[in-house]
């Protein structure tokens, strides 16, 4: 999977040692569809907190998973690129 916006994120994951603990941050609108369409994205283990903004209109999602190495974030990375509104951090 060759993804140019997601090399740089790449190169990086690439000097980290593997399995490791990795926290992904998306915020998103505060919409159960697309909250549960991220959570679909991991294992049921995961550590997933939730803060919504003050006026309710975004939710802030914190992810905490171990993963098995780059490609499988990148993965998760690119299938949360296609939920309308999403922000990736």
């Amino acid at each position: 999977m060759t993804n140019s916006k997601f090399d740089e994120l790449r190169k990086k994951l690439d000097n980290e040692s593997w399995p490791a603990i990795y926290m992904f941050k998306f915020i998103v609108p505060s919409d159960n569809h697309k909250i549960a369409l991220i959570e679909s994205f991991f294992e049921d283990d995961a550590e997933i907190k939730m803060q919504a903004s003050t006026n309710g209109k975004y939710t802030s999602i914190t992810i905490r998973q171990v993963m098995l190495d780059a490609p499988a974030i990148i993965e998760i990375y690119v299938k949360a690129a296609a939920i309308e509104g999403i922000i990736s951090l």
